[in-house]
């Protein structure tokens, strides 16, 4: 089945497809950075990778350049430690039973 241009495909946004991911908090970050200093040094304001990588607005960048990380939005999918251009952040897997659990659909 194909569509016309006139049809449109209503698709649910990405603040919707978030909501349905469960997090379970451990208590603490499995997200931080090596060297504060280095993001505010190195990183232009709105630039910084690991904020524009970042699906789920995780990391954002402060107006001194430090990063603000909100871990309990963290979908764990690794792309701010590959995207960092100064090997900067610190990422783990939470403890064991804790973090993100997908729904199917």
């Amino acid at each position: 089945m194909s569509t016309t241009p006139s049809e449109t495909i209503e698709n649910a946004s990405l603040e919707d497809r978030l909501y349905t991911v469960k997090y379970q908090d451990p208590g603490e970050s499995h997200l931080d950075v090596t060297v504060p200093g280095i993001c505010a040094s190195k990183c232009k304001p709105g630039e910084a990778e690991c904020v524009t990588v970042c699906p789920a607005d995780v990391w954002r960048q402060s107006e001194d350049g430090t990063p603000v990380i909100a871990y309990e939005n963290c979908l764990e999918c690794g792309s701010c430690r590959y995207a960092c251009s100064q090997n900067n952040v610190e990422w783990s897997y939470p403890e064991r039973g804790a973090g993100v659990t997908y729904k199917k659909g």
